[in-house]
């Protein structure tokens, strides 16, 4: 057979453990043999991270900027524990996908992936809801420290003209942990472009919740650029479309999500996106159920799965067991950038194909053949039954 040609590379970032290993073996069943695939590539591992101090993650970010789309594997974040465990690294990095987002200062759009057989946790859901989530700033890109004696933390801004600006934080007497986090106003307003332009894309509400009688001014800028990005630019569209834009605090989003029929997207800061999404995930079906997409305001798309390197997997993988582990999240990131590259460059054979491996993947899982972590939430009646991770890539491989 004849592959599909790509004219432009796009941006592979390889990653860490169980997801690294799953990533090998899809692209060696579901993309080489009908894809002549072109990328970048650059290796996302962590001990290259340590390696390269980090600058292959800003080296990879900056090659999409000037490619447009990317794809990347699931990364560690080191913690202490991490630390313990890799003794050669020199640093605890960031994470890579903070470093990532800060640079392309996109949103990311995180989507369920929904199967007939499989009923939401939450049973009043008859529609996906996704995630938009800011991807600037906050506490991902904040300083902290831990001080032992009692004193004085100030906070202080001096500006390029001289003028300074400071508030006392607290006085505390005794040891005490202390963080300073920020955001850019110009960020945040290409975060509600891009929620609003994306809702009206999909033709779907679009609500946005913060703690602004809280965080009155953090929060509180949030809700005001939102505020005056929908009154100047959308509001007449979104009336034509018949779609509303809708704000509220964001524990009565919570409890008015909850009790929804689901079909809308929900905007929500950093660390509020993160946490609702992995929720919404997880009530859905599961982690590896769920797509992800950073859009940055140009256009440039990163895809990736929203979950983690699934360490518990690797750890039986390297004793020699077989995993069942859920690929899903990982091959839907693959056929939304071949088909973000094939939009970009005009090829619609490469738009064709990731359409297919998604209907292909999507098909077998309705035929009833699954990784295990799907077993205990499909509904009764359904002939299903669970598979290792190579054998589930097998069977998309022969329906593809």
């Amino acid at each position: 057979m004849e592959k599909i040609q790509m004219t432009t590379p796009l941006v592979e970032m390889d990653g860490d453990e169980m997801t690294r290993v799953l990533w090998g073996v899809i692209k060696e069943k579901l993309i080489l043999p009908f894809v002549d695939l072109k990328t970048e590539y650059y290796d996302l591992g962590l001990l290259n991270r340590n390696a390269t101090k980090d600058q292959i993650t800003v080296d990879a970010a900056r090659a999409t900027q000037r490619l447009g789309v990317a794809v990347k594997c699931a990364t560690i974040t080191p913690n202490r524990q991490r630390m313990e465990e890799y003794p050669e690294l020199t640093e605890m990095w960031k994470s890579p996908n903070g470093t990532i987002r800060a640079i392309l200062d996109g949103t990311a759009f995180r989507v369920p992936i929904v199967l007939p057989m499989i009923r939401p946790v939450v049973k009043n859901w008859e529609a996906p809801i996704t995630i938009a989530r800011h991807a600037y700033g906050d506490m991902y890109k904040a300083v902290d420290m831990t001080t032992e004696e009692p004193g004085t933390a100030t906070l202080t801004f001096k500006g390029e003209s001289g003028a300074e600006k400071t508030l006392t934080v607290q006085t505390v007497d005794g040891p005490a942990v202390w963080q300073g986090q920020h955001n850019l106003e110009k960020s945040i307003r290409a975060f509600a472009r891009s929620c609003f332009q994306y809702a009206l894309a999909q033709k779907q509400d679009l609500w946005f919740s913060t703690k602004d009688t809280i965080s009155k001014v953090y929060d509180g800028e949030f809700k005001r650029i939102f505020e005056e990005e929908y009154e100047a630019s959308y509001k007449a569209e979104f009336e034509k479309a018949g779609i509303t834009y809708f704000y509220t605090l964001i524990d009565d989003a919570v409890a008015r999500v909850v009790r929804s029929r689901g079909g809308f997207i929900w905007a929500l800061k950093n660390y509020d996106g993160d946490v609702m999404s992995d929720m919404v995930a997880a009530a859905f079906g599961s982690l590896a159920m769920m797509t992800s997409v950073l859009v940055s305001p140009d256009g440039t798309m990163e895809f990736e799965a929203s979950h983690g390197t699934v360490t518990r997997h690797y750890y039986r993988y390297r004793n020699g067991e077989k995993t069942s582990t859920n690929p899903m999240a990982t091959i839907f990131a693959w056929s939304g950038a071949l088909k973000r590259r094939g939009e970009l460059d005009g090829l619609p054979d490469l738009v064709g194909f990731g359409e297919r491996l998604e209907a292909a993947s999507l098909k077998t899982l309705e035929d009833g053949i699954m990784t295990k972590d799907l077993l205990p939430l499909v509904e009764p009646g359904f002939q299903v039954r669970g598979v290792d991770s190579w054998e589930f890539l097998d069977a998309i491989a022969a329906r593809l």
